[in-house]
């Protein structure tokens, strides 16, 4: 069993490689001509908005919570990582580490801040816990308005140039698989058992208060990395930003590509998150698509385009391979029969 699971994660392991290679390959040979960086920018974009898509997944589709202030945990690690990278700049750091401390400073400070809420607001459940996780993120909003250090209120500018896609990329590929293997794990189904009923879970014995704020710091934690690129992509930040149209913009991602699917958090936030650029000329009607796109997935596909569904590459290969021998099976068994 434990070979099985190995040479599963080798051929994922090789599949993500794959698609690196083949940006890569698209990038530096320009295929796309002068669009190449622009291009270049929407994948970086896209990038960190999976891991943030993916991590309120974790408290929306397996803790099944309704969350509404998670742009709250996106921008305390934006501003963490921004000040951190600006106190170490010009310290002998390569660019790499200065970014990976930076991003693990607005991770570590986002998942605090994910306790600190997490603690008094998941006592509540349903709309009670989005109207408490709202107003949290909107006090959270103002106290940036309100700190010298984040510009008070006005555009935090000069922040480091860091966020490359070729880096974004593979932070965004651990990110994804630590959440993965966390849903995989005994955490993960334990939340998920809660989910389902959580009188019962409380009655087996289930630390119900325990899991649900350790999943809600982990979402957070994750939130906070995805704000630590962002902050270091725009370079630039304001605190409206990070309002409840960010938020709800995030949880219509989430809900679009599927509740209870990394795969669908994956290929939901890279849709969406490109969307604006592809309607450049309809900026303005933004939301009213991903309204329109939201009514339309509720209507046909209530769970979402992928539901629970999780795509393997190993499940993927199998199948074509068994597909391939049934077909030459069959051809064996006709040429017996004209024989």
């Amino acid at each position: 069993m434990e070979k099985k699971y190995k040479i599963s994660y080798l051929i994922n392991i090789l599949g993500v490689i794959a698609v690196f290679l083949l940006f890569v390959l698209l990038f530096e040979t320009k295929v796309f001509g002068p669009s190449t960086q622009y291009i270049k920018g929407i994948c970086t974009t896209a990038c960190y908005t999976i891991i943030m898509v993916a991590s309120l997944n974790l408290v929306v589709g397996f803790m099944g919570e309704f969350s509404l202030g998670h742009a709250g945990f996106v921008s305390v690690g934006a501003y963490t990582s921004a000040i951190v990278s600006s106190a170490l700049a010009g310290k002998g750091l390569p660019d790499f580490f200065l970014f990976l401390t930076a991003l693990m400073a607005g991770g570590a400070m986002a998942g605090i801040t994910g306790v600190m809420v997490g603690i008094p607001a998941l006592r509540l459940k349903g709309d009670y816990l989005a109207i408490v996780t709202v107003a949290f993120a909107e006090i959270i909003r103002v106290c940036f308005c309100n700190f010298p250090i984040t510009g008070g209120g006005k555009t935090m500018s000069g922040i480091l140039k860091l966020s490359d896609f070729y880096w974004c990329y593979w932070i965004m590929a651990a990110c994804v698989a630590v959440m993965y293997m966390y849903v995989r794990s005994r955490f993960g189904r334990t939340v998920k058992a809660i989910r389902e009923d959580y009188i019962a879970a409380a009655a087996s014995g289930i630390n119900v208060t325990y899991y649900k704020v350790m999943t809600f710091t982990v979402a957070a934690f994750f939130a906070g990395v995805g704000g630590g690129i962002y902050a270091h992509y725009m370079t630039a930040m304001i605190p409206t930003n990070f309002n409840f149209m960010y938020s709800a913009e995030l949880l219509s991602e989430v809900i679009i590509g599927g509740t209870g699917s990394l795969t669908g958090s994956i290929l939901g936030a890279a849709f969406l998150s490109s969307l604006p650029e592809m309607t450049r000329q309809f900026s303005k009607y933004r939301m009213l698509v991903y309204s329109i796109i939201l009514v339309m997935v509720m209507i046909f596909r209530p769970g979402g385009i992928f539901g629970n569904w999780e795509f393997s590459l190993t499940r993927l290969i199998k199948k074509l391979t068994r597909q391939e021998g049934g077909k030459k099976d069959s051809r064996n068994e006709k040429t017996k029969g004209g024989v």
